[in-house]
């Protein structure tokens, strides 16, 4: 079971192939600390790759050929990355526009089990990047994309150059959709929502002037996935289930407010509809499913819920001081702003208490090993 898979993904990649392909082999060969195997996934070529590749994993130890009948690149990942036996997968494109000496910066935090995904940016402090302008801008427009809709705190999501743990790669792909150009995205940005470790790595960069990428097509791709991973964000699906809990939430008031009495009547509105919205929010918006941690999610949003019902019952407080004789429907249009108003702070007491996602500490071994090597 070899330390790290490296995945080359191609597609009628003859001109380049070969030559790519025995320059990373031989870096490897000469010194990498780590044992190593690369995956040369071909997605339906139509020239001559396939043969390249088989002819490379016949001559060159380490190296496999794996054949895919459709194309894109996610789906090439995926088919590789899902079947490694190793601990960790990485890959990279084939024009190797990446400096090679990058890659054990990029795996030794994996290997070490500090972090859980690692990328390549050429947009951080410290990266040397060559290519041209209009590319530059196209990058730096879709990061800054990401950023403001996605809230991406990563600052590269396309750069041809990533790894992370098997385990987790298992975890995540089994939720990714896209197959083509998107992947990379969609991939990290769900890394993120699962609150893992994202180990950022400045590399030096040179374009590869024969890229074939359709820049306008894959554009039209990645727009279309941003904007499904935005209605699929945690933020989005919480306004969702909380705007159908505000509505229990009022109708619950207005039956209960006769038999109840108006603060008993918000107490047990509030109470029932915490009771749904929690189980919810713990399944749709957190992703958390299974009996693990049920009774203890639910005890903390009690919690939660509490800080709730002191916001609503002292805004009714309030409105009483004011008006002692305030009119039914009044009441209700206090009590329901007051709940919508609440919801903010019970978001913050979910996301940041009651779903925080708990991080092991590992320790450091590998990591040391990997300094002292390089």
């Amino acid at each position: 079971m070899p330390d790290l898979d490296i995945v080359v993904p191609v597609f009628n990649e003859e001109p380049a192939l070969e030559r790519s392909v025995r320059r990373l082999h031989a870096f490897l060969r000469d010194g990498f600390p780590f044992s190593w195997r690369i995956v040369i996934a071909d997605n339906a070529s139509t020239d001559a790759t396939p043969q390249i590749a088989d002819r490379l994993a016949a001559e060159l130890p380490e190296v496999e050929a794996l054949r895919l009948e459709a194309k894109g690149r996610g789906r090439a990942l995926r088919t590789a990355w899902t079947s490694s036996s190793a601990r960790v997968v990485a890959y990279m494109d084939v024009d190797l526009s990446t400096d090679l000496r990058a890659l054990l910066p990029l795996v030794a935090p994996l290997l070490s089990s500090h972090s859980d995904v690692a990328i390549g940016t050429r947009l951080a402090n410290g990266s040397n990047v060559v290519r041209g302008a209009k590319r530059e801008l196209i990058s730096r427009a879709y990061n800054a994309l990401l950023r403001t809709v996605l809230r991406a705190r990563f600052s590269d999501a396309q750069c041809g150059f990533k790894a992370m743990r098997t385990d987790t790669a298992r975890e995540l792909l089994a939720e990714v959709r896209d197959d083509g150009w998107f992947f990379d995205t969609e991939l990290l940005v769900l890394a993120q929502r699962r609150g893992l470790r994202i180990h950022e790595v400045p590399v030096d960069w040179v374009d590869d002037p024969d890229s074939r990428v359709d820049i306008v097509r894959t554009a039209s791709a990645d727009l279309q996935g941003v904007a499904r991973l935005w209605a699929a964000s945690p933020v989005v699906r919480f306004m969702g289930i909380g705007v159908l809990s505000t509505a229990a939430y009022a109708l619950l008031l207005v039956v209960l407010r006769s038999p109840l009495g108006v603060q008993a009547a918000n107490g047990a509105a509030l109470g029932i509809t915490a009771v749904a919205n929690t189980q919810a929010n713990r399944r749709l918006t957190f992703g958390i499913v299974g009996r693990p941690s049920l009774l203890r999610h639910h005890l903390m949003a009690f919690v939660v819920f509490l800080l709730t019902l002191a916001i609503t019952a002292e805004s009714l407080v309030v409105l009483h001081a004011v008006d002692h004789a305030p009119a039914r429907a009044l009441e209700t249009a206090v009590l329901v702003a007051a709940s919508a108003a609440a919801t903010v702070t019970r978001y913050i007491g979910l996301k940041t208490w009651v779903f925080a996602r708990r991080r092991d500490v590992y320790p450091p071994g590998l990591m040391a090993r990997a300094h002292r090597s390089s």
